[in-house]
């Protein structure tokens, strides 16, 4: 089984940091350590099974290779592509936002 590099924008990135922020200012350094937690279990998940993530926002989007994997314990989705040699991972957004709306922003 082949793990492929992540490749995480610069959005992902500021993504992660606001929801971290968040937990920390609502639970506290303990809370915000589990998010950190599973979200790098997810992110291992995708870059091990790129292929099982959800393509339900694809179709929306354009954007047949689009994928999401959840976070578990937490209501974050990773989104990402799947390329030959890594995965790019697009945002991390909560799933209840309007999500093609907050992914068109990428486009």
């Amino acid at each position: 089984m082949r793990v492929k590099r992540v490749a995480r924008r610069e959005r992902a990135e500021r993504d992660i940091d606001e929801a971290a922020a968040h937990y920390r200012a609502e639970g506290g350094v303990e809370i915000e350590l589990r998010f950190i937690d599973a979200l790098e279990v997810a992110i291992r998940h995708v870059a091990t099974h790129p292929a099982t993530g959800s393509t339900r926002h694809a179709s929306e989007l354009k954007s047949r290779d689009l994928r999401f994997w959840p976070v578990k314990r937490f209501p974050f989705l990773i989104f990402y592509v799947e390329h030959t040699d890594h995965v790019d991972v697009w945002r991390v957004l909560h799933g209840a936002r309007d999500l093609p709306a907050w992914l068109r922003d990428e486009e």
